[in-house]
């Protein structure tokens, strides 16, 4: 049972296997040898479907806006195919044996479970049944089994790893309460050299999700453990501390990570009461913090940082966007800040950069070969940057607007994050 839920839900043989269920599943639904039902049917239920599609797609697009990025053309082409699936098989319904509608329902419960698979691979957001799930991760532990302090820790410099440390870290959840943020739990990275007595003391990565999201997202998606576990195998079990935190409140939220009347105090939350929390909770380095994100999270990683820069010197932006934003600057401007286009400006990268100086602060901006929408904001972020004079570092990594761009660009990242957080010389 362990292995099942294991299965990988993005590549592998699983998803190649409901696909073909899916092709034949279709192709029942589909043929037939009845004239009329070609001639009309068919037609008639395909056009609803698109039609019917494009109306999701505005709905989604123009009209609801739950997240600033547009559906992917993925998205809507299996979701015209499970319209197209349900048509055909209520058109086939009437004058049909019991046998028959049955496995017309059947079927289209096949097409509807590939299309679901689909759509996961397209955003990566569930890797495997486990997560699908939402069980418990293989390598989670209790945080009360691994927040018990120690002997003093030491300094990494004089921090000698012993004989007895593990070989991978480990993976928990745990509560970062805030009393004006809505925070859902935290899930936090802890490297071999954590787990052992005395530890040295390591510096701290906040890490956030994109937008709709959930703080596990790292974690099932972006694979953070196998990340920090093969940097941790060639720094002798030393790797940052990585804190994932909740940046949005809930699924669909988006407070930009900026305090505000409608969106609650988000900005307060990442920059005080996790920090807070941390250093009273795990024993870690108060110095040398770092901040890094994904999309929605990449721009709350720029922002953040240059809105604290003592608190965060550090972040890495993957995949960013331009600026703050629900849609539209208008539509920010509205819904957020009331109309205070100065309001905006104050918590918006580009005017910081334009009005501010960062000489202790650096970062790295990182974006997929093939995105070419966050391509072109992601290098207007990086001229502004260089004409600031901020110290600032270009990754181009294969992949587009996606966990392989995501997590390649972090990986790309680790030796100057490293360097910057005192890890290595």
């Amino acid at each position: 049972m362990s292995e099942m839920l294991d299965w990988q839900l993005v590549y592998g043989p699983l998803p190649a296997v409901l696909t073909a269920l899916a092709a034949v599943a279709g192709l029942s639904l589909l043929i037939r040898r009845d004239r009329r039902w070609w001639l009309r049917v068919v037609p008639f239920v395909a056009g609803t479907s698109v039609l019917g599609t494009f109306l999701l797609v505005w709905i989604m697009d123009d009209l609801w806006r739950p997240f600033p990025d547009k559906l992917p053309l993925r998205v809507a082409y299996w979701t015209g195919a499970v319209l197209f699936a349900v048509g055909l098989a209520v058109a086939g319904m009437p004058k049909t044996r019991w046998w028959r509608r049955s496995a017309a329902v059947v079927a289209v419960l096949v097409v509807l479970a590939t299309a679901v698979m689909k759509i996961n691979a397209v955003y990566g957001y569930y890797p495997n049944l486990r997560a699908a799930l939402g069980l418990p991760l293989k390598n989670e532990v209790a945080f009360a089994s691994v927040s018990a302090p120690v002997n003093a820790p030491q300094p990494l410099s004089e921090w000698q790893p012993p004989v007895n440390m593990p070989a991978k870290g480990v993976v928990t959840q745990t509560a970062i309460p805030s009393p004006t943020f809505p925070a859902r739990n935290a899930y936090l990275y802890l490297p071999p050299a954590y787990q052992v007595n005395p530890r040295p003391l390591l510096p701290m990565l906040i890490l956030l999700a994109g937008q709709p999201s959930a703080p596990v997202d790292w974690v099932n998606g972006g694979g953070i453990a196998d990340i920090m576990d093969q940097f941790a195998a060639t720094h002798h079990g030393v790797a940052p501390i990585v804190v994932m935190p909740d940046a949005t409140g809930g699924g669909l939220n988006n407070p930009l990570c900026a305090d505000t009347k409608v969106g609650g105090m988000s900005e307060t939350y990442l920059t005080k009461d996790v920090p807070t929390w941390l250093k009273a909770n795990l024993q870690v380095r108060p110095d040398r913090w770092a901040i890094a994100g994904l999309s929605y999270g990449g721009t709350c990683a720029i922002q953040l940082a240059l809105r604290h820069p003592d608190v965060l010197p550090s972040f890495i932006d993957m995949s960013g966007q331009s600026e703050p934003t629900l849609g539209s600057r208008a539509q920010t401007v509205r819904d957020l800040f009331g109309g205070d286009e100065n309001a905006f400006r104050q918590i918006n990268p580009a005017d910081l950069l334009a009005t501010h100086k960062y000489p202790d602060s650096a970062g790295v901006i990182t974006v997929g070969r093939s995105d070419r929408e966050y391509g072109q904001q992601q290098r207007k972020m990086l001229e502004l940057c260089q004409h600031n004079g901020l110290d600032v570092t270009w990754h181009e990594v294969p992949g587009a607007h996606n966990w392989q761009a995501w997590t390649g660009g972090l990986q790309a990242s680790l030796d100057w994050l490293a360097k910057r957080m005192e890890l290595v010389s």
